[in-house]
């Protein structure tokens, strides 16, 4: 051995010695601990003791606490470096202590589909039996959250144990939605280092095709993977990847037709949480919305069945919402939700036709806009912005906007409100909240979801909660009415739910499934 190596091995037996020769009252860990618990007691003393004024016992508690500060993190970082905890971010106004973070287990996923792939008959992967193709966009048809589809007729009352659950497996990482057509769910999720356009049959789950690439996208706040849900057109599937893949896809083989990166194709740079808007198809066209470009290609419309590029326009930041084609004061148009305004478009050609200042805290404009009448448009943000309902009206051969209230008494962050008899239900930071159309006025404010989604059927909101639980609540303006509860996913879950054929389609970065919402189901075994 070495003079050097001789000394260190000298040094660590003297450390060892000194630390562990020690009584255990006196070792490191438990003078950490007993400095830890020395706040909490001390607090608890000053304010047991009625002889002390006020104010110090305010000081003595400040003091308390920054003293034991340090030593709570370190605490903290020990416990994760030891893997017994993890910090997540999960929507609040900061980090979350978990037992695991929300992530993809790929091991899982993969042997998973390998058993599909092994018991897959065939004949499935041909052409699928015509079926209606309602929820073919995010949040929708409408984009809307809402169902407006009459049959299948749903389940009212909930059993004990929840819906029925058809299927549940492993899914790769990222927060896009589902959308549903031909009997398949189509999603798209990061697996491994790539991103993957996947297809799934309605019924079991089972995997029919995955068109993937190369693309990892990671962020350490929001996480990694795509964010944007995939559209579906007259047997078409367009996606757009988080580093802003833009593909075409053929639904029922999964053979892409046509693939851009509408970053290097209109010189855009990509968002700090990556591309996040659900592609739009109006006519013959799809319409993508490409980060931070300039030179008037923010707004980019391609022929949907050839990528022939047909328009752009305008110059702005883009945000983390959707195109929304909605008609106001009696014009079709194409409503976006930028990072500093919100504001409308011709959908033919780009055409700008009014647009109204709204800000965000770091530009952080995430809920959909909301159609609340032939010329009324409800906008909602979080990080302390609140909520405005717009008018918007002619004049003088154009249009205009103009703001009828404005107030903080709705507060969508994450998730985007429902619209209900001229009521709107949304989770304000997290909390439900019935807010009055007319006036803007807040009629009650209950009832703890997290930064989950919501959708409504009916006069009833389904609510997936930003831990995971499915809930059941009627739309009353009245009072919070609840009517079931049951767990459905683990983990952080901001992914919006999809309904499709009555069978009600879940995930998050970890898991998906399907629960069948049907009043009178086929006669078959779960899977």
């Amino acid at each position: 051995m070495s003079r050097d190596n001789e000394e260190a091995e000298r040094e660590r037996s003297d450390w060892e010695l000194r630390t562990f020769e020690l009584p255990w009252y006196q070792w490191p860990f438990f003078r950490g601990m007993i400095s830890l618990l020395m706040p909490p007691i001390g607090v608890w003393l000053l304010w047991r003791n009625s002889v002390l004024p006020l104010r110090r016992k305010f000081l003595g508690t400040a003091g308390l606490l920054l003293y034991g500060l340090p030593y709570a993190v370190l605490v903290i970082l020990a416990l994760k470096l030891l893997g017994v905890v993890d910090i997540e971010w999960q929507g609040g106004q900061g980090p979350s202590l978990v037992r695991e973070k929300t992530v993809p287990n790929f091991r899982a996923l993969e042997d998973s589909r390998d058993v599909q792939r092994r018991t897959l008959p065939e004949e499935r992967l041909g052409p699928p039996a015509p079926l209606v193709s309602y929820w073919t966009d995010f949040r929708g048809p409408n984009r809307d959250g809402v169902n407006r589809q009459t049959t299948p007729v749903l389940l009212t009352n909930w059993p004990a144990k929840g819906p029925r659950l058809r299927w549940r497996q492993p899914v790769g990482g990222g927060y896009a939605s589902f959308v549903a057509a031909e009997n398949r769910a189509f999603t798209i999720e990061q697996r491994r280092d790539r991103e993957a356009v996947t297809a799934y049959d309605l019924d079991t789950g089972r995997e029919l095709w995955a068109l993937s690439y190369p693309a990892l996208f990671t962020e350490w706040m929001g996480g990694d993977g795509p964010r944007a849900t995939p559209t579906y057109h007259d047997g078409l599937v367009y996606s757009l990847g988080a580093q802003g893949d833009f593909c075409c896809i053929a639904a029922a083989t999964g053979k892409e037709l046509w693939r851009k990166s509408i970053l290097k194709d209109n010189q855009s740079e990509n968002l700090q949480y990556g591309m996040a808007n659900s592609p739009i198809v109006v006519d013959e066209k799809v319409i993508v919305l490409t980060g931070q470009a300039s030179d008037g290609n923010s707004i980019v419309a391609y022929h949907r069945l050839t990528g022939e590029r047909l328009w752009s326009a305008l110059d702005d930041k883009q945000a983390y919402t959707s195109p929304l084609l909605a008609t106001l004061a009696g014009q079709r148009q194409l409503v976006i939700v930028a990072a500093r305004r919100v504001l409308a478009v011709k959908p033919d050609r780009g055409e700008l036709l009014w647009d109204y200042l709204w800000r965000v805290e770091y530009d952080n404009c995430i809920a959909m806009p909301l159609v609340v009448g032939p010329d009324r448009i409800f906008l909602s943000a979080g990080y302390g912005t609140g909520c405005v309902l717009l008018e918007v009206y002619p004049k003088d051969n154009a249009l205009a906007v103009r703001e009828l209230w404005r107030n903080r008494n709705m507060k969508n962050k994450f998730n985007s409100s429902v619209l209900f008899q001229d009521h709107i239900y949304g989770l304000d930071e997290g909390v439900l909240a019935c807010v009055a159309v007319a006036t803007g006025q807040r009629l009650w404010r209950d009832g703890r979801y997290g930064y989950g989604q919501l959708l409504r059927t009916a006069d009833q909101l389904i609510i997936l909660s930003g831990e995971g639980e499915l809930v059941l609540v009627r739309a009353n303006p009245r009072q919070l009415e609840e009517l079931a509860r049951t767990p459905a996913l683990r983990g952080k879950s901001w992914n919006v739910p999809a309904l499709a054929e009555g069978r009600l389609l879940v995930r998050n970065g970890f898991e998906m499934a399907c629960y069948d919402l049907r009043l009178h189901p086929p006669d078959e075994e779960e899977e």
